[in-house]
């Protein structure tokens, strides 16, 4: 059984941002790529669970990143799974650079869904395919829930567009990254880049819903959080900013 999987690759222009650096959605997307190869070499890819009606999805997401890497960088994301719990599926990210320095780190909480009724499952016979890493380190603990930031609110609205919409039909988890960036705004993420990112996705969006986004800085600290109608949470980011150097 294969326990990790590693991915190699040329950082391109296409994958950073205004600073040249690697952009957070892209990083996630990096992520959600290198997950679906190894689940694919398991046995539990996403056609193998669309054959039952079922496709993963993202529930929460913790990323910490000690440097941004530049275009034209060589990146390694070296990427496991561990048992799974309850209904969680965890995996693990760490990225390296070229010279095999750790730049960043990551931990994510994946959940089995029912295409058609639009509910969570069981792990079942797919939590059997899942590798025993319990000898493996983990770079890190579980994803936290984002804590609550007191501070002035900045009120906007979004509507889903046909470039965040996946082939699960709801926004896809890569484009939650960018909502944040562009509710930080231009300025600051000049200035700015995100140390650390924590992500948890509470409710699936979907191409008809309107999105009360609510935004709250406080020293190097932010808060992003988006819900539906009828007060329903789709989802909250927090974490902390540094100055770029």
């Amino acid at each position: 059984m294969l326990k990790t999987y590693d991915e190699t690759f040329t950082l391109r222009t296409r994958d950073c941002d205004l600073t040249g650096k690697w952009r957070p959605s892209a990083i996630l997307e990096s992520m959600q790529d290198a997950a679906g190869m190894h689940s694919m070499l398991l046995g539990c890819g996403r056609d193998e669970l669309l054959k039952n009606s079922m496709v993963w999805v993202l529930s929460r997401c913790e990323l910490h990143m000690d440097r941004y890497p530049a275009s034209g960088e060589k990146i390694t994301i070296h990427t496991f799974p561990t048992p799974t719990r309850i209904c969680f599926f965890p995996r693990y990210y760490i990225f390296t650079d070229e010279h095999g320095e750790m730049i960043g780190k990551a931990g994510t909480l994946w959940l089995l869904l029912d295409i058609r009724t639009r509910k969570m499952l069981p792990p079942g016979d797919v939590g059997k395919l899942i590798p025993d890493n319990k000898d493996l380190s983990i770079p890190m603990n579980l994803p936290a829930t984002v804590g609550n930031l007191q501070g002035e609110e900045f009120v906007t609205e979004y509507h889903p567009v046909y470039t965040d919409l996946d082939v699960n039909g709801h926004v896809n988890n890569t484009r939650y990254a960018d909502m944040l960036c562009n509710a930080l705004g231009v300025q600051l993420m000049t200035e700015y880049e995100l140390e650390r990112i924590i992500l948890n996705y509470n409710h699936e969006i979907l191409p008809d819903h309107k999105v009360t986004l609510r935004r709250i800085l406080r020293g190097n600290e932010y808060r992003l959080s988006g819900k539906l109608d009828d007060d329903i949470s789709a989802f909250e980011i927090g974490g902390t900013l540094r100055k770029r150097i």
